[in-house]
């Protein structure tokens, strides 16, 4: 049997990185990971916002290439069912898929002006009035996803895709003191609780390289 790779970047750094591998972790698929140095010009651009086409995650399974974090959950959701990463009912599955593409192409003052630094902590920062719009938006999807599905995730008793794509936005909340409700709070106290997400955070935060662009205090 061919062995199941996901590459992925920078733990400390890579947003997109975290949401695949966090699916991965979710779905129970055991993998190996290829990680491409945060120093490869690729792989900067793409952290820095200035790629148009991020390649990374990427998963290779049974002969199959690919890429991209919505198709790498939908694969996964196909080949371990059981896992649950997508909801059963299909308007909560159809109300999951929405928000996962509404995180995937938007929000892109917030991600801008406050990129994952997992290592760094701004208690401090300033945000854009841009950035904080976006922020206000997120907590009102949480909020309407925890009210709507019970919690403690977004979909219900289980972690799902949705929660994976939010993933890296609960890191940059606290790494910069971003004020939140109490009801945020708990979900964001929810996710970084979870093992996967301490795992992830413990390599994030044994990283040797830095990348100063992302090191910078905007």
């Amino acid at each position: 049997m061919a062995t199941t790779v996901l590459t992925i970047s920078s733990k400390n750094y890579g947003a997109w990185a975290l949401r695949g591998w966090l699916m991965a972790r979710l779905a129970k698929l055991e993998f190996t990971e290829k990680v491409i140095s945060p120093d490869d010009p690729a792989m900067k651009a793409e952290m820095l916002l200035l790629s148009s086409s991020v390649r990374v995650p990427a998963l290779e399974h049974d002969g199959i290439y690919l890429w991209d974090v919505l198709a790498i959950g939908e694969y996964l959701n196909e080949i371990k069912p059981k896992a649950g990463l997508l909801p059963a009912d299909r308007a909560a599955r159809a109300h999951c898929r929405s928000i996962c593409g509404e995180m995937h192409s938007g929000f892109s003052s917030m991600r801008s002006s406050l990129p994952m630094n997992i290592k760094a902590h701004f208690p401090n920062f300033k945000l854009w009035s841009s950035a904080r719009t976006d922020i206000d938006r997120i907590e009102a999807i949480w909020t309407e996803c925890l009210e709507k599905y019970g919690g403690p995730y977004l979909f219900g008793a289980k972690p799902c895709i949705a929660d994976a794509m939010f993933a890296p936005v609960v890191t940059r909340f606290i790494t910069y003191g971003v004020a939140i409700d109490e009801v945020c709070v708990a979900y964001c106290d929810t996710i970084m609780a979870l093992p996967a997400m301490k795992e992830w955070v413990a390599a994030a935060e044994a990283e040797p390289d830095d990348i100063d662009e992302l090191d910078a205090e905007f």
